[in-house]
Protein backbone atom coordinates (compact mmCIF):
# COMPACT_ATOMS: atom_id res chain seq x y z
CA UNK A 1 0.00 0.00 0.00
CA UNK A 2 2.73 2.39 0.91
CA UNK A 3 4.86 1.61 -1.86
CA UNK A 4 2.18 1.62 -4.82
CA UNK A 5 1.51 5.30 -3.50
CA UNK A 6 5.49 5.99 -3.51
CA UNK A 7 5.67 4.91 -7.10
CA UNK A 8 2.40 6.28 -8.16
CA UNK A 9 3.58 9.59 -6.84
CA UNK A 10 6.92 9.81 -7.93
CA UNK A 11 5.34 8.62 -11.48
CA UNK A 12 3.17 11.27 -11.95
CA UNK A 13 0.05 9.46 -11.86
CA UNK A 14 -3.19 11.56 -10.49
CA UNK A 15 -4.78 11.04 -7.16
CA UNK A 16 -7.67 11.52 -6.00
CA UNK A 17 -6.96 15.44 -5.18
CA UNK A 18 -8.81 18.55 -5.02
CA UNK A 19 -7.79 21.42 -7.61
CA UNK A 20 -4.57 22.19 -7.51
CA UNK A 21 -2.81 25.04 -7.77
CA UNK A 22 0.86 25.99 -9.18
CA UNK A 23 2.52 26.42 -5.61
CA UNK A 24 0.70 23.18 -4.91
CA UNK A 25 2.64 21.19 -7.82
CA UNK A 26 5.69 23.18 -7.59
CA UNK A 27 5.99 21.61 -4.25
CA UNK A 28 5.12 18.48 -5.52
CA UNK A 29 7.75 18.62 -7.78
CA UNK A 30 10.41 19.47 -5.11
CA UNK A 31 9.33 16.52 -2.98
CA UNK A 32 9.81 14.18 -5.72
CA UNK A 33 13.17 15.23 -6.41
CA UNK A 34 13.88 15.54 -2.60
CA UNK A 35 13.28 11.37 -2.45
CA UNK A 36 14.79 10.43 -5.50
CA UNK A 37 18.01 12.50 -3.97
CA UNK A 38 17.43 10.43 -0.70
CA UNK A 39 17.05 7.08 -2.76
CA UNK A 40 20.31 7.63 -4.59
CA UNK A 41 21.93 8.93 -1.71
CA UNK A 42 20.98 5.33 0.30
CA UNK A 43 22.27 3.40 -2.59
CA UNK A 44 25.69 5.27 -2.69
CA UNK A 45 26.35 4.81 1.14
CA UNK A 46 25.24 0.91 0.28
CA UNK A 47 27.33 0.59 -2.38
CA UNK A 48 30.43 2.06 -0.90
CA UNK A 49 29.78 -0.10 2.83
CA UNK A 50 29.61 -3.00 0.39
CA UNK A 51 32.79 -2.85 -1.49
CA UNK A 52 34.75 -1.77 1.13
Amino acid sequence: MIFQKLISYLTFRKQNEVKSNFNLRMMHGMNRISILMFAIALIVIFVRFVTK
